[in-house]
C-alpha cells in the first residue's frame, strides 16, 4: 500500500511538472498542452512526453499567417467605394484638364502659353466653364464607381467562399483560386451593370454624332427605343461575349496582382507606394491588352443593336473583322484606354494601400 502512494505521488509530480513545462513552451503548443492532459500516463508516456516538451520550440512554431484582411462585402464595397472615387476624381481632373487647354488653344488658333490664354478670359465664362466640366467629371465618377466596387465585393466573398490558403494549400492551388474568384467577380458584377454599361455606350456613341443625326436623347430614351425595337434582348446584346471578356480580364487583373504580390513586393518594396503602383500598372496593362479583341467584339456588337444586324454571331463578327480589316484591327485604338488603364491601376493600388493598416494589425495578433 505504501508503495502504492509513493508511485501514485510520483505520477503527481511528473504530470504537475510536465504541465508546468508545456505551459511555459507557448500558447502556441495548445495541441501538447490538450494532448498531454487527455492521455493514459504510463512510464514509456512520459518519457515521450517529457522529451516532446524539453524539444526545442522552433519545432512548434506556427507557419507564417498568409497576410490578409478578411472583411466583408460591405467593407469591400466600402473600400472599392472610396478607392474608385479617388482614382476616378484624379483621371478626370488630369483628362479635363488637357482638354481645355488643346479646346483654348484651337478656339484662339494662336500659339500661346496657356496662362496667356487664361487671363483673356473673363471671370464669369471662365467660372461657368469650371463649373460645366467638374459637372460632367462628377456625372462620370458617379457612373464608373458601381463596377469596380462590385467586382471587388464579389473577389472578396468568392475568396471567402473558396477559402484557399497559399501556406496551407499550396502556392499553385491559391494561384489558380485567385484567378478563378476575379473570373467569377466579373461575371457577377456583369450580371447586374450590363444593360446599364451597354445604354452608356450606346448614348456615347450617339453623342458623337452632329445634333441633327442623334438618335437619343437620354439614357431612360436608349432603354425605351431598344426595348420596342428588340425587346430585352437589346439590352443585352453582346453579352455572351462581354462575359468571355469579363472572366479574361478580371480573372488576370485580379489574379495575377494577388498571386505576384507577397513575390513582388518583399521586403523593402513591401511598403512602397511605387513599387505597388508599377506592379499593378504591369498587371492592368496585361490584362486589357489580353481582352482587347474580345472588346473589339463587343463594341460592334453594341453599336448594331436596335439597327440592321451587320453580324450574325459573335464568332461571325470576329471572322468578318479579321477579315477584312487584318488583325490589327483588333487591337485599333487602343492607345485610346490609357485612360482607363490609369484609373482601373488606381483602384487597385489604392484599394491594396488602404487595407494595409489593417493587414499589419492582423498580422500583428
Amino acid at each position: 500500500m505504501a508503495d502504492q502512494n509513493q508511485h501514485s505521488a510520483t505520477i503527481s509530480q511528473l504530470v504537475s511538472r510536465q504541465l508546468h513545462l508545456s505551459q511555459d513552451v507557448g500558447a502556441g503548443h495548445g495541441y501538447f498542452q490538450r494532448h498531454f492532459t487527455c492521455r493514459n500516463y504510463t512510464k514509456s508516456g512520459f518519457q515521450s512526453s517529457l522529451v516532446a516538451a524539453n524539444a526545442s520550440p522552433v519545432f512548434f512554431v506556427q507557419a507564417p499567417l498568409e497576410n490578409g484582411f478578411d472583411g466583408t462585402f460591405g467593407s469591400d464595397i466600402f473600400w472599392a467605394t472610396f478607392s474608385a472615387t479617388v482614382s476616378k476624381t484624379i483621371t478626370e481632373i488630369g483628362v479635363r484638364r488637357m482638354s481645355f487647354m488643346e479646346k483654348e488653344l484651337e478656339m484662339m488658333n494662336l500659339p500661346k502659353k496657356p496662362d496667356e490664354i487664361m487671363k483673356s478670359k473673363g471671370i464669369r465664362e471662365r467660372l461657368s466653364a469650371r463649373i460645366k466640366d467638374w459637372r460632367v467629371g462628377t456625372a462620370n465618377v458617379i457612373r464608373y464607381v458601381p463596377t469596380p466596387a462590385l467586382n471587388f465585393a464579389f473577389n472578396g466573398y468568392f475568396k471567402r467562399l473558396f477559402n484557399i490558403k497559399k501556406d496551407r494549400d499550396g502556392y499553385w492551388k491559391w494561384f489558380a483560386s485567385n484567378h478563378v474568384s476575379g473570373s467569377a467577380a466579373g461575371v457577377s458584377s456583369l450580371l447586374l451593370m450590363y444593360s446599364f454599361d451597354h445604354a452608356q455606350s450606346r448614348l456615347a456613341n450617339d453623342e458623337a454624332k452632329k445634333v441633327g443625326e442623334r438618335q437619343f436623347t437620354c439614357l431612360v430614351d436608349v432603354y425605351r427605343k431598344t426595348f420596342a425595337s428588340n425587346g430585352i434582348r437589346g439590352l443585352h446584346r453582346g453579352f455572351n461575349i462581354s462575359c468571355v471578356g469579363a472572366i479574361i480580364y478580371r480573372g488576370l487583373y485580379f489574379g495575377m496582382y494577388d498571386s505576384l504580390k507577397p513575390i513582388v513586393l518583399t521586403g523593402s518594396l513591401r511598403d512602397s507606394f511605387y513599387a505597388t503602383f508599377a506592379l499593378a500598372l504591369v498587371v492592368t496593362c496585361g490584362a486589357s491588352l489580353a481582352s482587347y479583341p474580345i472588346d473589339t467584339v463587343r463594341r460592334r456588337m453594341v453599336k448594331t443593336s436596335g439597327e440592321a444586324a451587320n453580324y450574325k454571331s459573335y464568332f461571325d463578327a470576329f471572322s468578318q473583322i479579321l477579315k477584312s480589316e487584318g488583325a490589327k484591327s483588333l487591337f485599333k485604338s487602343y492607345t485610346t484606354n490609357i485612360i482607363p488603364v490609369a484609373t482601373a491601376t488606381g483602384v487597385l493600388v489604392f484599394y491594396d494601400r488602404l487595407q494595409k493598416p489593417f493587414v499589419d494589425a492582423k498580422s500583428m495578433t
